[in-house]
């Protein structure tokens, strides 16, 4: 094996293969709620750690969505998978958006959860919630970061592990490509070309979502030929996680 990344791949006989692509400052294990549905429809998931997070390492030469998307269609060529489908979350999604455009003959088909076309906050709490992001990740560093992040990603009393656990894997996080990968999300604007996505594609959004508003993601829906969005009504920005078992449901319908 020649790649450097760090992926988790628990069911190899699978077919076709499922990437998941995790969000900013998690890991493949975030995706571990889907693992046993995928298994047992068939299917070989893949979560590989973006370069920088979880156990991939960032080698300092240079963090960018492109390159990351290439390093795993390096990563799937090496597993000989053919086309993959590919589902994204958050940052994911973006990853998922520039891998479909660049190399759109390794795609079946699309799911974007959570993530947008271009990053612009609806209102002013999300816009003082961005620039407080920013703030912490350059002067107070990752473990501020975290726990800002956990806060708002579990916000519910009840939430208290998922937000320890979040704020552990952000904290794990390479410095420098966390703080590139924000650069990177930030300057992202996919508008222009979601037209040249032709594979089907899905986008789901939670209706409680503070980070990017459902109606954000709904562009995405628009720009994309015959793509349809599925709303999750009690599912935050993390839905794959705090709304498992709905989601595997919106996902496998899709994926069969």
């Amino acid at each position: 094996m020649r790649t450097s990344l760090h992926f988790l791949d628990p069911h190899p006989v699978g077919s076709p293969v499922v990437l998941l692509l995790h969000g900013l400052g998690a890991n493949g294990s975030m995706w571990t709620l889907q693992f046993e549905d995928l298994m047992a429809a068939g299917f070989r998931p893949i979560a590989p750690d973006v370069p920088g997070f979880g156990n991939s390492p960032y080698d300092g030469r240079g963090w960018s969505i492109r390159r990351v998307a290439a390093d795993f269609v390096a990563l799937l060529r090496e597993l000989q998978t053919g086309p993959v489908h590919v589902v994204g979350l958050s940052m994911g999604g973006v990853i998922a958006q520039q891998l479909v455009l660049d190399f759109p003959e390794m795609v079946r088909k699309l799911v974007l959860v959570s993530t947008f076309s271009v990053l612009r906050p609806a209102n002013f709490s999300q816009w003082l919630y961005f620039l407080q992001r920013l703030l912490v990740v350059h002067w107070v560093g990752l473990e501020g970061q975290s726990k800002l992040v956990a806060q708002r990603v579990f916000p519910a009393p009840e939430q208290e592990s998922l937000r320890a656990m979040a704020a552990e894997q952000i904290a794990r996080a390479d410095p420098r490509a966390y703080r590139a990968a924000m650069r990177q999300l930030a300057l992202f604007d996919s508008r222009k070309r979601l037209r040249e996505i032709r594979v089907p594609t899905l986008v789901v959004s939670g209706g409680r979502d503070t980070t990017v508003s459902p109606e954000r993601q709904r562009y995405l829906a628009q720009g994309i030929p015959g793509a349809r969005q599925v709303l999750i009504p009690d599912g935050g920005h993390a839905l794959a996680i705090d709304q498992a078992q709905t989601f595997n449901q919106v996902l496998l319908e899709f994926l069969q």
